[in-house]
């Protein structure tokens, strides 16, 4: 077995997805630049979302500036209408993000995206942004879910 091979074969066993990653467009990262978005599970595209689950997510990104906070804020776009999406914990921080942030550094930001029984089985955008201490986007992702049954 070679290192390459090696090396996704203990990211699998760590609990990272070996799905295809998810498609997302950037929104207006301007303190940061995405890499890679992971939820997991998540077999198709649009992420299905299942009413009463939680969902892992995963956004890697760089980061442009230093910031010693981050904080999380999430909306789904429905009909063009951004509704806040509570999240468990809104601070980066405590999100798998070591801060203070430095600059051109890689991060992994982890939370849970938990999906309430309550929410309508619909179509809709997610908007994810991870804010610095100045306010600004370290990342600003959107993509397309559908919460069902």
């Amino acid at each position: 077995m070679d290192v390459r091979t090696g090396l996704i074969a203990l990211f699998c066993l760590m609990g990272f997805s070996c799905a295809d990653p998810v498609k997302y467009i950037d929104c207006g990262s301007s303190s940061g630049k995405v890499t890679i978005v992971d939820i997991n599970p998540c077999s198709t595209q649009p992420c299905q979302l299942h009413k009463g689950q939680a969902y892992s997510v995963n956004v890697t990104f760089s980061s442009a500036v230093e910031s010693q906070t981050s904080k999380a804020v999430v909306h789904g776009i429905i009909a063009g209408v951004p509704v806040p999406f509570p999240i468990p914990i809104e601070d980066g921080c405590k999100s798998g993000i070591q801060c203070p942030i430095q600059k051109q550094l890689n991060y992994h930001y982890l939370t849970s995206l938990p999906v309430k029984s309550e929410y309508p089985a619909i179509k809709l955008v997610v908007e994810w942004e991870l804010r610095d201490d100045s306010n600004k986007d370290l990342f600003c992702i959107k993509f397309p879910v559908q919460i069902v049954n």
